[in-house]
């Protein structure tokens, strides 16, 4: 990279916005297609200032934290870019979360509103429920003067219900945009020209895998360049129609999808929630050239009974991440998809994400075998977890970056950001990877998942790819567990094809005449499926407490 170019923005969210409004106030820049839903970059801006002059009528002040839990419904945005432009903090939410975890958000972030939906699509639970749950005077809340009180939550002063019903004590969407449309302009004008790119624009919580979430407190800055650099990488223009059915509180869905969006003038194809017919009937009726998704979803769309009667010949490009994809289902996305410059993009939500990517450039094996390479603006290296000294080629380590797209910090953690950010900046990743003379990264697998049998290291990573090549498996994860003589026993969990028969036995027999012994799974489970987060990454820890509790009982005799 020549040393006199210059980071692509550093204009903040709100002002961003205004000049695409102001370039293409015509263009779609939102579209629903199973409702028929369609916001032209001008309406939606719109609609934003107006909801955002509503949030200061009722208190809501720069500086302040808004909790959007929602589905991907099409106010999700509006929330979003509304708490930006007037200088708050969106605070997304994990669609799953229940009672547990939603009180340790609203507490640990300070929210001092929290908008939100009826509850999950297909769920069997109430957002209103598990709120009134965590704090049941919130039901006694006055309806006329709409001020929360709750010991539990001190901060907390407003809660907006996102659809048009009205409920005590609320405010709710169709309310705060009348009161805004009314509302002077002066409030907002002031707020607007007081905000930097360099401020909190986002606070998304880690999935929380591993204990309790930590609040990522991502600027401006890191959310527009990284989105930018992200839709260079797949050669965007205002043409392109990107179909996200992804989800929004998510990095994948409001950096990699609306970021990447925004950025290029492009017309962002939402979801409410994946579902793999919407989906593809959402690419064929829009006529969407992009489509997004984890491999879990590219696969149900792949084999969905219905998939050879939709029309994908718009389609060119897209982003497959959240877990490795095996180079079988890429082909096919490639061509059965028409997803010839399909990409793969890795990083974390703590560098907002991506900080690897692969360009439509790339061969298939570079596409499924590794992570691409780095992204402008991002310094990326592998280090020895032991020493901190930087490996070589081929050498594995610890995957670490630096540069414009690294948080701010963990919110109200300074101690973990410090565990997490280095003295000079490096963002640790806890993942083992390895980087070649081309400048292309590779998991071997996280610094936690590595299992040490016998003195040596195995690497799941490098075990799932084995079996991935084994005919009548479709899916297969690798974890550890404590074995009293090697220290850790292998474990298999494999998903088959449809119409496999493959017995645990058979899997192992496979791997004794291809693999080292000490790299054999000692246990190998047949399941229908691995237990996910909301965002579609597999859930390790889990899948290490399933694998001891079924080798007890496969010991025992009682499976």
């Amino acid at each position: 990279m020549n040393e006199n170019e210059t980071l692509f923005t550093e204009l903040t969210m709100g002002e961003f916005f205004d000049n695409q409004v102001e370039e293409n106030p015509d263009r779609e820049f939102l579209v629903y297609p199973d409702r028929d839903l369609r916001f032209t970059y001008k309406q939606f801006d719109e609609r934003v200032t107006n909801l955002a002059k509503g949030l200061l009528e009722i208190g809501f002040e720069p500086g302040d934290h808004l909790g959007i839990w929602a589905r991907n419904v099409p106010d999700w945005l509006t929330y979003f870019f509304a708490a930006a432009k007037m200088g708050g903090v969106p605070v997304t939410i994990n669609t799953y979360y229940k009672s547990h975890e939603l009180e340790y958000v609203v507490r640990q972030s300070d929210m001092k509103a929290l908008a939100l939906v009826d509850g999950y699509k297909g769920g069997n639970y109430s957002y209103l429920d598990i709120l009134y749950e965590i704090a049941p005077e919130i039901r006694e809340t006055s309806s006329f003067t709409r001020k929360v009180k709750t010991p539990k939550f001190p901060v907390l002063q407003s809660i907006i219900y996102m659809g048009p019903e009205k409920h005590r004590g609320l405010y709710n969407t169709n309310e705060l945009v009348a009161l805004g449309a009314h509302a002077s302009d002066e409030k907002l004008i002031a707020a607007y020209k007081n905000i930097k790119s360099t401020d909190m624009a986002n606070m998304q919580y880690t999935s929380g895998t591993t204990g309790f979430p930590k609040g990522v407190m991502l600027t401006h800055r890191n959310l527009l360049n990284n989105g930018f650099y992200v839709g260079e990488r797949m050669k965007y223009t205002e043409i392109d129609r990107v179909c996200i059915p992804v989800p929004l509180f998510h990095c994948f869905g409001i950096s990699l999808g609306i970021m990447a969006t925004i950025t290029h003038g492009c017309t962002a194809v939402m979801l409410e929630q994946f579902d793999p017919l919407e989906a593809l009937a959402a690419v064929e009726k829009e006529r969407c050239t992009s489509l997004y998704g984890v491999p879990t979803m590219f696969i149900s769309e792949m084999t969905h009974p219905l998939f050879d009667k939709f029309d994908l010949k718009s389609l060119r490009t897209g982003i497959m991440a959240g877990s490795p994809c095996p180079e079988e289902w890429m082909e096919k996305a490639q061509t059965l998809m028409n997803m010839r410059d399909i990409c793969i993009t890795y990083g974390m939500t703590e560098t907002s994400p991506a900080f690897t990517m692969t360009s439509v450039s790339d061969s298939i094996e570079r596409k499924t075998s590794t992570l691409g390479q780095a992204m402008p603006f991002c310094e990326v290296k592998v280090v020895k977890p032991e020493t901190g000294e930087e490996a070589g080629f081929d050498t594995p380590g610890e995957l670490c970056c630096r540069g414009y797209n690294v948080m701010k910090g963990y919110y109200k953690m300074p101690e973990e950001t410090a565990n997490a950010i280095d003295k000079d900046g490096w963002m640790h990743s806890g993942d083992l990877g390895t980087v070649d003379k081309d400048g292309y990264y590779r998991i071997t697998g996280r610094l936690k998942d590595m299992i040490i049998r016998g003195g040596e290291n195995i690497y799941p990573r490098e075990l799932e790819e084995f079996y991935y090549k084994m005919s009548g498996i479709k899916d297969v994860q690798v974890v550890g567990i404590p074995d009293e003589v090697y220290g850790e026993a292998v474990v298999a969990f494999v998903i088959l094809e449809d119409g496999s028969e493959l017995l645990p036995e058979e899997i192992q027999d496979y791997a004794r005449a291809k693999i080292s012994p000490l790299k054999v799974p000692r246990y190998v489970f047949i399941v229908t499926e691995f237990p996910l987060t909301a965002s579609g990454k597999i859930m390790k820890f889990k899948l290490r407490e399933m694998a001891q509790d079924l080798a007890e009982k496969y010991e025992s005799g009682a499976l």
